[in-house]
């Protein structure tokens, strides 16, 4: 596995079509990687995640994931500020161990099932209150081999924030509508094998389109 540490240039006319439309961003990141018959199953045949985080400083990261060695030498000029940075997710991975505390931030897209107006017919909607994102990735944990503990202040030591909506078009001039969550906190491993999993497919909905990448760092001293 592979992560990539990309310095966006903000004033990057790349950038700034992508920005306006996250399927092109998508076509972008996907640039970087060996064209494949068309299958329908590009990005996840190369295990391709990305997300976008803005740091206090203004700086722009985009990070990349992937099981296949990236090749960013095809990307606009004007992109980056400095060259890609590609290192081996494997240190990361060896570390994952029963029990093992991790600090985490993942941007997702918390969802569930609801019957539109007058109709049968069942479509996704975002979930938009704290609790029910912090349900949403609590269950998450229990599919994918995690915990949440708790905080010193009684609850779970992970914080939910809106990020920046996203939309495009698809084929078809199908809209393309996405309101990410970015959750920041602590977890536990309690299932090595179902949380490599996660770590290496992605959790949740929109993996093409910047969501589903868990990030780990050394876990936070306690004060």
């Amino acid at each position: 596995m592979f992560l990539t540490k990309l310095l966006i240039n903000p004033r990057s006319a790349a950038f700034r079509r992508d920005v306006a439309d996250v399927h092109d961003m998508h076509r972008t990141v996907m640039s970087g990687y060996p064209e494949m018959p068309p299958t329908g199953t590009f990005r996840s045949e190369h295990g391709v995640l990305w997300r976008i985080d803005t740091l206090p400083n203004g700086h722009i990261i985009q990070y990349v994931q992937s099981r296949t060695e990236p090749d960013w030498s095809g990307l606009p000029t004007d992109l980056l500020l400095k060259a890609a940075e590609v290192r081996s997710l494997q240190p990361v991975l060896d570390a994952v161990a029963p029990g093992r505390r991790f600090a985490f931030r993942l941007m997702a897209n918390p969802t569930r099932c609801a019957h539109a107006k007058d109709s049968t017919d069942r479509k996704r909607v975002p979930l938009r209150q704290p609790a029910q994102q912090l349900e949403w990735l609590i269950g998450k944990g229990e599919q994918h081999g995690f915990v949440i503990p708790v905080s010193r202040q009684g609850g779970p030591d992970v914080a939910p924030s809106p990020a920046p909506r996203l939309i495009g078009k698809r084929r078809e001039s199908r809209k393309i509508t996405i309101d990410p969550v970015r959750f920041d906190g602590h977890l536990v491993v309690t299932d090595p094998e179902l949380f490599t999993a996660a770590l290496t497919t992605g959790i949740g909905r929109a993996k093409s389109y910047g969501c589903g990448l868990l990030s780990l760092a050394p876990a936070r001293v306690k004060a």
